[in-house]
This record gives structure tokens, sequence and C-alpha cells, in this order.
């Protein structure tokens, strides 16, 4: 059984890597396999049905509540981008020059990450790079440099990504610990793609840098843009940069999954942009509106999220996982090389049941709160993910909004992400 699922699984895996040579929409083999491997394990493994069906519902919960998220905090994205908000941080980037521009949206994707989480950063700095960068192949760089900036800046903070904020809900790190060891090296993760980008970028003839004022849609959405007023456009900008902040403080107040957050704060907006749009022509009001807005949302991204995740999550019911960690444990024994591992393994699979495993493998007795490995385990689970541009929900995020091909990441970006993880982890080791 495990020798069919793997195989069901590596060749879906190639199926989604060669989506544009096949011209197949990566959403069908994710879905395809997120499916079969579920059948397998029910028809030809040795859990009883009821048993495997709980499993799966489990394992379901947790996936609905991260596509729940998804889809809400890109609402409350596109409900600004439809209200011409992001050039209030758009206008006030007036530099003309690639280099300024690749510091100035890496900082504030590294920086922005810590605070709301990698996902939502990237979805929010990849709407805001569509209106400033029109030649698409270097707005490909800029998005990926994104996801590689928001993955490192949520490495260090406790709510910037999911595996981190298991790490610490866990009992592993504490948030003053995290910050101490991991800031640099995450920063060094960040800066050394900026630093690779810089010359690459600088040899794609770029026409200028654009404004929202000037391209009406450089991302591609296919809709109109309508002139809205300042006040209602500011309205909107802050309700919606409030919502997405809230979430992190919603979340450490009540304790409950982050899904709940962004979707009671998507009601709170969807009911503000009523109120501000009341009394206003039909033709004029429903491009503005929840109800319309809704429906540019990416759902084929979201579907291929879905049977990724699946997909893994059947993997890791099974054990294979699990077996994959142990296997690494004896045959490598040293935590480091192990931690390094997870984290390029990471790319391939959610770091999520990665880490999973590796709590259920390594103790607190062995090894107390805030030691050398899970901070290390921290660092390697959260940035190692951006080595391929399916290793992160960032990376998934931006993949589905900005059609990034898989083999383009592998070939312009995988070789530069690398190179700032084993960056920051050699300081790491180095220093402590």
């Amino acid at each position: 059984m495990e020798t069919a699922l793997i195989l069901t699984f590596s060749i879906g895996y190639l199926a989604i890597a060669l989506e544009h040579p096949l011209d197949i929409n990566k959403a069908s083999p994710a879905l395809m396999i997120g499916g079969l491997c579920w059948a397998i394990y029910a028809i030809f493994g040795e859990t009883e049905a009821k048993v495997v069906e709980h499993q799966l519902l489990e394992h379901f919960g947790e996936i609905a509540s991260i596509l729940f998220f998804l889809l809400s905090a890109m609402t409350i994205v596109e409900l600004i981008d439809a209200h011409q908000g992001f050039s209030i941080v758009t206008d006030r980037i007036r530099t003309t020059s690639i280099t300024q521009l690749l510091w100035i949206i890496a900082i504030l994707a590294f920086f922005l990450s810590a605070v709301l989480d990698n996902l939502t950063t990237t979805i929010v700095m990849t709407s805001i790079l569509r209106k400033m960068v029109k030649q698409r192949e270097a707005r490909l760089y800029f998005i990926s440099l994104i996801v590689i900036a928001a993955n490192a800046g949520g490495a260090w903070s406790p709510i910037g990504d999911v595996t981190t904020t298991m790490l610490w809900i866990g009992g592993q790190v504490t948030t003053a610990s995290l910050i101490v060891h991991l800031l640099i090296p995450s920063l060094i993760c960040m800066v050394i793609p900026v630093l690779i980008m810089i010359p690459i970028v600088k040899r794609i003839p770029i026409s200028g840098l654009v404004s929202d004022e000037t391209v009406a849609d450089v991302g591609g959405h296919g809709h109109a843009v309508y002139e809205v007023s300042k006040g209602r456009r500011n309205t909107i900008f802050i309700t919606g940069l409030t919502a997405l902040i809230m979430v992190p403080v919603i979340k450490t107040i009540t304790h409950l999954p982050p899904f709940i957050a962004i979707l009671m704060n998507l009601g709170v907006m969807w009911l503000v942009t009523e109120l501000v749009h009341r009394g206003e022509e039909k033709h004029v009001r429903d491009p503005l509106t929840v109800v319309n807005v809704i429906r540019r949302i990416d759902t084929p991204s979201v579907l291929f999220f879905a049977g990724i995740l699946l997909a893994v999550a059947c993997l890791q019911s099974t054990g294979i996982l699990t077996h994959l960690a142990q296997y690494l444990d004896k045959a490598i024994g040293n935590l480091t090389i192990i931690s390094f591992t997870l984290g390029l393994l990471s790319a391939i699979v959610d770091n999520v049941p990665l880490v999973a495993a590796a709590m259920g493998m390594y103790t607190l007795e062995v090894h107390p709160v805030d030691s050398q490995l899970w901070q290390l385990i921290a660092y390697c689970a959260g940035t190692g993910g951006s080595c391929l541009i399916i290793g992160s929900a960032a990376g998934v995020a931006a993949m589905g909004m900005e059609r990034i091909e898989f083999i383009w990441y592998a070939k312009k970006i995988a070789w530069i992400a690398l190179l700032g993880y084993l960056g920051g982890m050699l300081f790491f080791i180095f220093i402590f």
C-alpha cells in the first residue's frame, strides 16, 4: 500500500510540475491524487473504514480552515484593490530604481509577515506589485522575492508561520528566544536573494514602474476600475488592513484558529462596504461589493491547494511521513543535518506534518524549551519551503494569483532561495 501511495503522489506531483508542457491545470492532478491516495488507503490499508473516515474528516477540518482563511483573506484584499486602496501604498513608493524597489518590497514583506503571517502578506504584497511593475518577467522575480521574504519573516515570529505557531503553542519555543535566535538568520535568508536578484532583474528590459492610476489592470483580473472617492478609498483600505492585522491579535486572545477571526472580520468589512455604497446607482455600486468581488477569487488555485493538502494528509495518516522522519533519524543521526533535510523536504510536502512528526520524535525531556534543535527546526521548516513554489502556503498563493509556472520557478528561483536558506542556517550554526 505504501508503495502505491508514494507512486500515486509522485506521478501527481510530476503532472503538477509539468503543468505548462502538458497544458493541464494543476488543480486537476492535485484533486486526483488527493482523492486517489485516500481511496488506496481505505481499500488496501489494514485500518478499519470508520477509523480512516475519522482521520479524513479530522484532517479535512484543518484543511478547510486553511481554505476558508485563504478565501476570506483574498476577498478582503480584492475589496481593497477594487476600491484602489493600494494606491495609498504605491503612491508613496516613488522610486524609479529597480534596486531600491527590490529592497523596499523585500523588507516590507519580511516584517509584515511577522505581524500578519506569510500567506496573508504574500496576498497583499502581490496585489501591490501588480500595480507597480508592468513587465511580467520582472514582476515574477519580484513576486518570487515576496515569497522568500514572507517565509523568512514568518520564521522568527510565533504568529508568522503555522509551524512556528505549532512549536510556540506546543511549548518548544518562547517568543523572546525565537526572535533572538532567528531574526538575523531569517534576515540573511532574505538579504542574499535580494543581492542575487538585483543584477538579474536589471538585465530585464523594463519600460518603467507604474502605479494604478496609469494601469487599470496590471494583474490580469479582467475587471474595470471605477473611480472611488478618496474618503471611501481610505475607509476601505483602513478597514481592510485593520481586519487583517486583527487576525493574529484575536487568535492570541481567544486561542481559536485564525479562520474564525478572518471570517468575522470579513463580515465587518462586508457591512462597512454595504454602508459606504448605500444609495449609489446599481452599476456603480455592484462592482465594489463583496458579492461581485468574491467572484474574482481564483477558485482553481484554492482547489489545487485542497488537493495537495489532502494528499499530504493521507501520507501523514498512513505513517509514511513519520517513517521518513524516523529513517532520517537513524540514517543520519546528526540533528543539524536532519533539520536541514526537513527544511528541504518541506519544499516538496507540507511543512506542518513534518514538524508534527519531529515534535513527536523528540521530547521536551531530552530537548528542553528553546533548545537549539527547536530553533533550528523552526527556521528550516519556515524558510526551506521557498526552494519550490508549492513548498509553502505563500508560494501556492503567489502561484495561483500570478500564474507562476512550477518549472520557471524551479529553474530561475530555486537556487537563489536555496542559497538564502543555506546562508541563514550557516550563520545560526556559527553563532549558536
